[in-house]
């Protein structure tokens, strides 16, 4: 179970509805979920999987241009919509091992900003990881107070629960913030390196570069 110190938004120990160990070996198309939930994944043609991490393996984003026409869905992984995946009125948190020198990007995502049902999200603008968690009660996002682009791996966290937002890097509580932000449960598949409806003209599809080793949903 999740658990929160007072004044903090800190928390351990949820339970995992989703771990992507991008552990495939190079070519490979479908991304494995390994709580046996069964929340694979496709892998976009654009993807790079078998990118050796020192850990295991995992995947490589290259960059895109922003803002540069046309859309290339190939560059996204995608796992259908469930429950599982949406936060819901729970605690919940995503955690990334991540690895980039860019500087712009969204990572992970469910659902985009007006989408019904609320939306989460972990970016990295500027280099700098934020966390967003919009819901039915409001909206709370929170920016690193510095950047991480240094081309070593870090371990990001985004975590929700009714006392607040926080966001960790490291094993290290970095921003957080008190406030509720509600329900948060919509049809939208996750989508890990950029956004889904997006045309690069009238809205951005904001396409993460740089590596990743792992990603882990949690819930309780």
């Amino acid at each position: 179970m999740f658990t929160a110190l007072p004044g903090s938004a800190e928390a351990a120990g949820g339970y995992e509805m989703a771990v992507w160990s991008m552990d495939e070996s190079r070519g490979t198309r479908w991304m494995v979920d390994t709580t046996g939930r069964g929340h694979h994944g496709r892998i976009g043609p654009d993807v790079g999987t078998g990118l050796a991490t020192g850990s295991g393996r995992g995947y490589r984003f290259e960059r895109r241009e922003p803002d540069t026409p046309p859309a290339r869905p190939g560059h996204l992984v995608s796992v259908a919509d469930h429950a599982d995946l949406d936060p819901g009125t729970r605690d919940f948190a995503v955690t990334v091992r991540l690895r980039t020198t860019h500087k712009f990007g969204n990572i992970i995502q469910k659902g985009q900003a007006t989408v019904p049902g609320g939306s989460f999200k972990m970016q990295i603008p500027s280099g700098r990881p934020t966390c967003t968690y919009r819901g039915s009660t409001g909206t709370i996002e929170l920016w690193s107070p510095y950047r991480i682009n240094d081309g070593d791996w870090h371990i990001v966290r985004c975590l929700r629960i009714r006392d607040g937002v926080a966001l960790l890097i490291d094993g290290q509580e970095v921003a957080a913030r008190a406030g509720w932000t509600g329900s948060i449960a919509n049809t939208w598949p996750v989508t890990i390196g950029g956004k889904l409806d997006c045309d690069q003209i009238e809205v951005g599809c904001d396409y993460y570069a740089g590596d990743l080793d792992w990603i882990m949903i949690e819930a309780a």
